[in-house]
């Protein structure tokens, strides 16, 4: 939900007046440094969450244990802003308040966090009055910047603007301890350098090294939406070559990790082996990308590595498909996907060879495939596997030709019978209709049946009514 970014200051404005220390603090403050626009805005502040949740009524507790409170935006975003450091307002997108379509900010209380036994979140919190002692507990000095909206002013006790002039991700203190607390930060160590381009600090490499099997200690939902902003956010080449360097991705991964070194045949792909042909994938990517296809392309050829042969005529695949498919769908269940997401991903592994069939099919069989859900992912994805192997663009402008001159009344046709219109022919229902409707829609798609009433003497004359007695 798209808000003023005048809303967060606002509400920095009211805590000082009420006589509180408070400032924008973490990501936010890092992109307004780089210029770009905050994915949201956090506000940090010596005041507890019942002083806060006292100054704006309307609040609410999300996290009392770690001193979190939400405030709806209502009322602030329309107030003046104080100056922003680039010169500019930023609108921003921020999260909605549950069962409601308000958007919030969080304000979190200045605080130290004690113990992390689950290797996520912190055993207890001590709230503190001291804005350099609250950012030391932060994962990397560049999301641990503060900004002082009212003077205009980022504040910076890590070395934060340093590291971004630098282009450098490198944990606040000591990097072995950052992980261990919470060990998804390994995994926002690497896309945040895929994002911004930028290298993570030899220190800080080595101890996601150290630490990589750990990260499966982390929710697979948690695993899921980092890998998915790895594959969206416009660098997923770099992001999957530092999980790879970093051991992360034999751990979240290893269906993936095990392309590397499967070769092809290079008269199909030139450009080598099955990883380095996933990544060129990852590569091209667009911007912006849906995270199905995204996963589509990282996905699709899971099934090499495991039906990998050398035959006398050259290296195949048998069968990898089929079994790609099937582990797909196994990755999307461990990382619970939702069954939308995972049909879609499944579907786009299944289908990604059938295009090399398309001038040989039968015109039902080529309107059928032409009508797959989501088919312009298919299609894409069908694009990038071209243009990341031999280059020949032939059968996918083929597809877009046959989707541009066909009337979509042809490809997806209304039904021209339907189980009842069986029944009152004399049919006695029974699991051969099926089989009878999917001939009829397969002639229809041909061109051979335009009416009911072609449809009709179609049946009779495939399947007598005097058969259907024995159907059952």
């Amino acid at each position: 939900m798209l808000v003023s970014r005048s809303a967060a200051n606002s509400i920095v404005q009211k805590l000082r007046q009420s006589g509180h220390q408070a400032y924008l603090v973490g990501g936010c403050v890092r992109d307004l440094v780089l210029s770009r626009e905050p994915a949201d805005y956090d506000v940090a502040t010596d005041a507890t969450p019942d002083q806060v949740m006292g100054i704006f009524p309307r609040s609410y507790g999300v996290g009392a244990q770690f001193g979190v409170v939400l405030i709806p935006v209502d009322g602030y975003a329309a107030q003046a802003a104080p100056p922003q450091p680039n010169g500019r307002d930023v609108t921003c997108y921020v999260s909605p308040a549950p069962d409601t379509k308000t958007p919030t900010i969080e304000v979190a209380t200045f605080r130290s966090d004690i113990g992390y036994s689950d290797g996520r979140h912190p055993d207890q919190v001590r709230y503190t009055t001291s804005a350099k002692e609250d950012v030391q507990r932060r994962d990397f000095t560049i999301n641990g910047l503060l900004y002082d909206p009212l003077d205009d002013k980022v504040i910076d006790y890590v070395g934060g603007l340093a590291d971004i002039r630098r282009g450098v991700i490198q944990t606040i203190g000591d990097p072995e301890q950052r992980f261990r607390e919470d060990k998804l930060r390994m995994l926002r160590a690497v896309r945040f350098a895929a994002r911004f381009t930028y290298q993570i600090e030899p220190a800080t490499f080595a101890a996601i090294q150290q630490l990589a099997s750990q990260v499966r200690q982390v929710s697979c939902e948690r695993i899921r939406e980092e890998l998915t902003k790895m594959l969206t956010e416009g660098h997923a080449r770099r992001a999957f070559e530092l999980l790879d360097e970093s051991t992360l991705l034999q751990q979240v991964l290893p269906e993936v990790a095990a392309m590397k070194g499967v070769q092809q045949p290079p008269q199909f792909h030139p450009e080598g082996d099955v990883w380095i042909h996933t990544l060129l994938l990852l590569e091209r990517l667009p911007q912006p990308c849906p995270k199905t296809l995204a996963w589509g392309a990282l996905l699709h050829d899971l099934g090499k590595p495991p039906t990998f042969r050398v035959a006398p005529d050259r290296i195949r695949f048998d069968e990898h498909v089929s079994v790609g498919t099937r582990m797909a769908e196994e990755i999307c269940r461990r990382l619970r996907f939702s069954n939308d997401d995972t049909e879609q991903i499944a579907a786009l592994v299944a289908n990604h060879m059938r295009f090399a069939d398309m001038l040989r099919m039968k015109d039902s069989t080529l309107k059928r495939f032409l009508r797959l859900p989501r088919f312009e992912e298919h299609l894409e994805l069908h694009r990038l596997d071209c243009l990341s192997s031999h280059g020949d663009l032939t059968l996918y402008d083929f597809a877009k030709q046959k989707l541009a001159s066909t009337p979509a009344h042809q490809i997806r046709p209304r039904p021209l019978l339907t189980g009842r219109d069986l029944i009152a022919a004399g049919y006695k229902p029974a699991p051969l209709f099926k089989e009878i409707l999917a001939a009829v829609e397969d002639a229809q798609l041909e061109g051979q049946l335009r009416t009911h009433e072609e449809a009709l003497e179609f049946v009779r004359s495939h399947y007598p009514v005097a058969g259907s007695e024995n159907q059952s």
